[in-house]
């Protein structure tokens, strides 16, 4: 947790304060310079700052006494980390049945937010994580469909395309995992899980975010599915270069040093890649007997440190029974 201090004249019509930074504020390249601002805004500030700043204040009174003072946090702004959304608070949720086609529908557009899932969908896997890393699971629903036995009003009244994920919010229904991801991310409380949302006191003290971590999350978030093909090509015997696209990975993981993840803290990105390695890791071992960790430590790392977030480990699925689909897949092409 980054300390931030703020220092100046606690009394007089017109008080000011000194910002000063103790170190470099996560997501950021550039040290800030120190500012004055007027009491009431420096207050303000922080109490809307990110989850990555714990604001101290300074006092200089007349009577040249100094003391330390923190602010209290408001109920319904206090900051959480990403740290804090993995910590063994997290409530294990009791996971309701698949609906099939002899399930009675919900009612929709009731007020309600609903995310629509299936429990072996890797797409659907990653909006899952999203609303549990942001704690969301009293706000938004779950309504697993099963795939193999969709009900017609799913198609009908819910989500024409007749895809999972899907969201039911303010009376719409949004699809595609990647959009949704980012949206529940910007319109939902919790910690932040992109760069572009981290914001600490943008418009006073720096114009953009890092731009080297927003513009590689953008890469990483393109080539996600130039991964999926050329690792799934390998299983269909199409190619082998899944050997270079883990290399590729393990590559990109040490492009930061402020942590394990692809963008050092924890981000969307690996929410993103997690539902896929998830299952290659198994698959590959299992079927071709390729560790995709073997001479990758950076990869081994992520894996591990994935495993250790409750939010991500509540949706994975069975090992064995992701081998077991792989298989039924791929195997005929094998």
């Amino acid at each position: 947790m980054a300390v931030c201090y703020i220092s100046g004249i606690g009394f007089g019509l017109s008080p000011t304060f000194q910002y000063s930074p103790n170190r470099t504020i996560p997501f950021s390249s550039n040290q800030i310079t120190t500012t004055l601002l007027p009491r009431t805004k420096a207050l303000s500030c922080f109490h809307h700052a990110t989850t990555s700043v714990q604001p101290t204040f300074s006092f200089h009174c007349k009577t040249k006494t100094h003391f330390p003072f923190r602010p209290p946090w408001p109920a319904s702004n206090k900051p959480t980390t990403i740290s804090s959304a993995m910590s063994s608070g997290y409530v294990q949720e009791d996971l309701p049945p698949a609906l099939d086609s002899t399930s009675d529908p919900p009612p929709i557009f009731d007020g309600t937010t609903r995310l629509y899932i299936s429990y072996t969908c890797p797409y659907a896997q990653r909006v899952w994580i999203t609303r549990n890393c942001k704690g969301l699971q009293d706000k938004i629903k779950l309504v697993p469909i099963d795939l193999k036995n969709r009900p017609t009003w799913y198609k009908e009244n819910v989500y024409p395309p007749n895809k999972v994920p899907a969201l039911e919010h303010n009376n719409e229904v949004k699809g595609e995992s990647l959009d949704l991801i980012k949206y529940i991310d910007s319109h939902f409380e919790g910690p932040s899980l992109f760069p572009e949302s981290q914001k600490l006191l943008i418009s006073l003290f720096f114009s953009s975010m890092d731009p080297a971590k927003k513009q590689f999350a953008d890469e990483l978030l393109s080539y996600i599915d130039s991964f999926y093909k050329t690792v799934t090509s390998s299983f269909k015997g199409e190619g082998t270069e899944a050997g270079i696209a883990f290399d590729n990975i393990e590559t990109a993981l040490t492009k930061f040093e402020d942590g394990p993840f692809f963008l050092g803290q924890f981000s969307l990105v690996d929410i993103a890649y997690a539902p896929f390695i998830e299952r290659f890791h198994p698959f590959l071992l299992d079927v071709k007997k390729y560790d995709i960790t073997l001479g990758r430590t950076k990869l081994a790392t992520w894996i591990e440190e994935m495993n250790k977030n409750e939010g991500y480990t509540q949706t994975r699925c069975d090992p064995k029974e992701l081998v077991e689909s792989y298989k039924k897949r791929f195997m005929a092409h094998l």
